[in-house]
């Protein structure tokens, strides 16, 4: 797969504003392309606002940012296009009764329909649908997924994968597009520190192949560039407070991501949704 040139990330006195407050405000970034950069803070502290501001699809209300030279807000389509989400709870969720084939399948055709070119389309069938099993082989690849390694092969459903295989899915499904910029939301949510520790080396190789990654987290790994989403503003009124010491139990992890689903649903009913 020829690898996409990254997107550089710049942001200054970057903020957005939801229905109850500041979901982040003052935000400062300078990454180059090929970057890893990890928004770090606790669950409320507008982390995954941060996220999806950035990759165009919520309108920030103050500062300045550009995405590989297009400008937020005035470019925030342009961003959407050479951006692609990884799992973003409400935004781009896996759906659990379909099999890991039937995400790719549909995947494989949303490319096809919305980002083809006049030349690509004028092809034959034959050509075009040995486009897509290259982009789902390329994709799979780069996210270290092999479907005959899981129970049922590519008939396994989503609800049977294990955590990072849902991870892993997720992002391969994103590179599907061939991004400049990937996001990923909750990279570190529910996973045990080796496993967390692969997760974090998946990302770091899609970063080296060429993509830049934004990965929302709650404690950073050395080596990337950190953004501190919980010191860019205090913690929305609604947030429940957190004194910053994570958890590793499934029971804070499941109400953290309803702290971020609540923050996250709050700001779209403001800003609007991409």
């Amino acid at each position: 797969m020829d690898s996409p040139h990254g997107a550089a990330v710049v942001a200054e006195g970057f903020g957005l504003k939801g229905p109850r407050g500041w979901a982040f405000r003052s935000v400062d970034i300078d990454a180059e392309p090929g970057s890893l950069i990890a928004i770090e803070g606790p669950s409320g502290s507008g982390r995954t606002c941060l996220l999806l501001a950035l990759t165009g699809r919520m309108r920030p209300a103050e500062g300045r940012a550009e995405v590989g030279g297009l400008a937020l807000p005035r470019r925030m389509a342009a961003v959407r296009r050479i951006s692609a989400l990884g799992p973003v709870p409400a935004v781009s969720e896996l759906e659990p009764a379909l099999t890991v084939a039937e995400h790719l399948r549909e995947r494989a055709l949303l490319q096809r329909r919305f980002d083809g070119s006049l030349r690509f389309l004028l092809r034959s069938r034959a050509d075009r649908s040995a486009e897509a099993r290259g982009r789902i082989e390329d994709a799979l690849a780069a996210a270290g997924l092999d479907p005959d390694t899981l129970p049922k092969g590519e008939r396994t459903p989503v609800r049977d994968l294990e955590r990072l295989q849902a991870l892993r899915l997720s992002i391969a499904l994103a590179l599907i597009g061939r991004p400049r910029l990937l996001g990923v939301d909750d990279a570190d949510l529910k996973l045990s520190d080796s496993e967390r520790a692969e997760g974090w080396r998946l990302l770091r190789s899609v970063a080296e192949s060429g993509t830049t990654v934004l990965a929302v987290c709650s404690q950073a790994p050395e080596g990337t560039t950190v953004v501190r989403a919980d010191t860019a503003a205090p913690a929305p009124a609604h947030a429940t407070a957190d004194d910053g010491n994570d958890s590793d139990s499934d029971s804070d992890s499941d109400s953290h991501t309803g702290d971020d689903e609540e923050e996250t649903a709050d700001a779209f009913a403001e800003t609007g949704r991409a």
